[in-house]
């Protein structure tokens, strides 16, 4: 297995690199006190993505995206993980790469305009008494005539403030299987504005303050059957056909930040000294770099063989959940080290460290939490041998 970079990699991830730290490093300490990312700020660095051609780019070339295999996306997104998330997520965004499911027609009026600039998506989920379990989604959609009618209540809903539209999973049936009744999901395209359909404020997040979340409210909403999103009662298996790496996305950014602690804490034991020398010379401090450096590095390495093998096709859940696991976990522990490398001075907004252990504790939990992870590696372990 060849582990260097091809002249490529090496371009895009150092002028990813540079574009966060010239562009969007300028405007977290704004974010951080305020917890308001300006719709002036995110035009004027959607601009500045689009004329660099990072904009969109996790997306095929032949919607105008940059077409980059998942290793070098996965790169991509490390060095945009190195700053705060509303900045990277709305500013640089992403369109979601379900809605390469779409029909032409869908893809006229929701995919294209995400990756001019024009609006965003948002992907509505998680209930308040359906997490992890989103078989156990109380939300709706039945059938009336050639409409549908949706009825419930979504949250954690990222970024629906600025979306212009929804793409929502509701329960629209259940089928019988052996182990009892299980409900039919399927997807909805749902716009802004549409009757019955209610965007409201979210929660007050310790983590990634900027990058909001909403609740959205279904009463009666009514929508055409060219609505539906892939197939009815297929909504999870177009979730999993397009929404896959998701988990290795939230691995690599969390890298991003994980390097940017690690490098703070290096610089800082070769500048501090006490009792007459350099703190990295106390065994106490170097050997938390080496430990910090060990679990940066092991948490890419599986970050980067999930990549290659979601390329391959040979990519497996336990492969993505192992990359997801590892990577969330280290950042916690790489963050709340750097911390105590820096002392007090690690917890004042002086330094990006407070800020990079707080944004670290959502992603033990978003996307699956830590618990889920393992469920699927243990899982996986278990089922060839009959357990």
């Amino acid at each position: 297995m060849h582990f260097g970079l091809t002249e490529e990699q090496q371009m895009i991830q150092d002028t990813v690199r540079a574009f966060v730290e010239n562009e969007l490093y300028p405007h977290e300490a704004e974010i951080e006190r305020t917890g308001h990312l300006d719709m002036d700020v995110i035009k004027d660095i959607q601009q500045k993505a689009m004329e660099a051609g990072l904009y969109a780019a996790n997306m095929p070339e032949e919607v105008g995206g940059a077409g980059l295999d998942t290793l070098t996306w996965l790169m991509y997104e490390k060095e945009l993980g190195r700053t705060n998330y509303a900045l990277h997520w709305t500013g640089v965004a992403r369109p979601s790469n379900i809605l390469l499911a779409g029909t032409d027609e869908q893809k006229e009026k929701y995919l294209y305009p995400c990756m001019k600039g024009e609006t965003w998506d948002c992907l509505a989920m998680t209930e308040p008494d359906a997490g992890s379990d989103l078989r156990g989604m109380k939300a709706t959609a039945r059938q009336d005539g050639d409409d549908w009618i949706l009825n419930g209540t979504k949250h954690f809903i990222s970024h629906a403030d600025i979306a212009g539209f929804a793409i929502v999973f509701m329960a629209t049936g259940e089928e019988d299987t052996p182990r009892g009744k299980k409900k039919l999901i399927t997807a909805f395209f749902v716009d802004k504005g549409t009757p019955g359909f209610t965007v409201r404020e979210g929660y007050c997040n310790v983590s990634h303050r900027g990058y909001t979340n909403q609740v959205l409210e279904f009463d009666d909403c009514r929508l055409p059957a060219s609505a539906v999103l892939g197939e009815v009662h297929k909504g999870f298996q177009v979730a999993n056909d397009w929404l896959g790496a998701t988990r290795l996305q939230v691995a690599a950014t969390c890298l991003g930040r994980a390097e940017r602690a690690l490098q703070h804490s290096i610089d800082y034991c070769a500048e501090r000294k006490q009792f007459g020398q350099q703190i990295g010379k106390f065994q106490g401090v170097s050997f938390k770099l080496a430990d910090m450096a060990t679990e940066l590095k092991a948490a890419e390495l599986l970050t980067w063989n999930g990549g290659w093998k979601f390329e391959q096709g040979t990519v497996t859940e336990s492969d993505m959940s192992m990359a997801k696991l590892k990577a969330t976990e280290a950042l916690a522990m790489i963050a709340d080290e750097a911390i105590q490398i820096h002392g007090g001075m690690g917890l004042m907004d002086e330094l990006p460290l407070e800020r990079i252990w707080r944004d670290a504790r959502v992603e033990r939990i978003w996307e699956g939490t830590s618990e889920i992870q393992r469920h699927i590696i243990s899982r996986e372990m278990l089922r060839p041998v009959g357990a």
